[in-house]
């Protein structure tokens, strides 16, 4: 195993910290990015330093706000200063809401964009011609099983975006292959302990559409599908695995890199019509004469 230099965007918390943490511990040099690290975050911030001297680990923190392009570069160009490099980028950041879909207003749903998607395009843009011109790179995309899975009602907002970032991830997957850069996006499924996602969703800011909702006929129905999601899920089920996973996938020789990996213990079908989906797109770039796009291409 090669040690790598390695982005995580939002990792002060949940999936992103646990993979920070995960591949620190594997040997690597890990910037856990995150905002407001002079601010709400200062305490995280120590806490991570702690961890990382206790541990004899290389887990760093990097201001990094994915909202901001300024940011995204600032982050960005304060981590290639550090080391000299950049081999690894984890786009993690992402945020919950739950509710009835009609229930959000435009500009939550805007957010939910902002965050899950233009976040991503953000940091690629400030990191990927530093990868492109090393002529080797991975991106890992932190999804989600809605985007293809069974989808819950009162999640319309966070599955939409999610959706719009597997598509984004899908499509550059193909266009950075000739650069030596890799895709895997990660597909973990509905994880309701062991992470906030849950506990810090966001809420529809038209009360008055959610109170509707709830003395209608849909009275009720919300609580079903949340204890319904909990009930899907294995007792033994560990959000850690997906960290795991994502050090397993980073460990891996260039090349041989699964497109996606699924980490979903309540199986809710993502997978299956992955499976489909990604066997079809193969077949279109073979048919239009494009197959060596579905490669990464190390230079020379």
């Amino acid at each position: 195993m090669s040690k790598q230099v390695i982005l995580v965007t939002g990792a002060s918390s949940g999936f992103g910290l646990m993979t920070a943490q995960s591949l620190a511990q594997a040997g690597h040099t890990v910037y856990a990015s995150m905002r407001e690290t002079e601010g709400r975050n200062a305490p995280q911030v120590a806490a991570i330093a702690a961890w990382a001297a206790e541990q004899k680990a290389d887990l760093r923190t990097v201001e990094l706000d994915v909202q901001s392009e300024a940011s995204a570069q600032a982050g960005v160009a304060a981590v290639i200063a550090d080391t000299g490099r950049l081999d690894v980028v984890v786009h993690n950041a992402g945020h919950m809401v739950f509710g009835p879909a009609e229930a959000f207003m435009p500009d939550q749903y805007i957010q939910q964009y902002d965050v899950n998607v233009m976040g991503a395009q953000r940091v690629n843009r400030a990191a990927l011609p530093h990868l492109r011109g090393q002529g080797r790179g991975l991106l890992v995309w932190v999804g989600s099983s809605s985007t293809r899975g069974g989808t819950p009602p009162f999640l319309a907002p966070y599955f939409a975006a999610k959706a719009a970032m597997d598509a984004l991830a899908v499509s550059y997957s193909t266009e950075l292959a000739l650069w030596g850069i890799e895709t895997t996006i990660m597909v973990p499924g509905a994880f309701t302990k062991g992470t906030n996602h849950f506990a810090h969703a966001g809420a529809p800011a038209d009360k008055d559409r959610v109170a509707e909702y709830e003395a209608g006929p849909y009275a009720g129905i919300a609580d079903r599908a949340l204890k319904g999601l909990a009930g899907l899920e294995p007792a033994d089920a560990d959000p850690s695995e997906v960290a795991r996973q994502i050090v397993r996938v980073i460990d891996m020789p260039f090349g041989k890199r699964p497109f996606r990996v699924h980490v979903d213990p309540s199986q809710d079908g993502a997978e299956v019509v992955n499976a489909v989906a990604d066997r079809m797109r193969r077949e279109m770039y073979r048919n239009i004469g494009l197959e060596a796009l579905l490669s990464p291409r190390l230079k020379g």
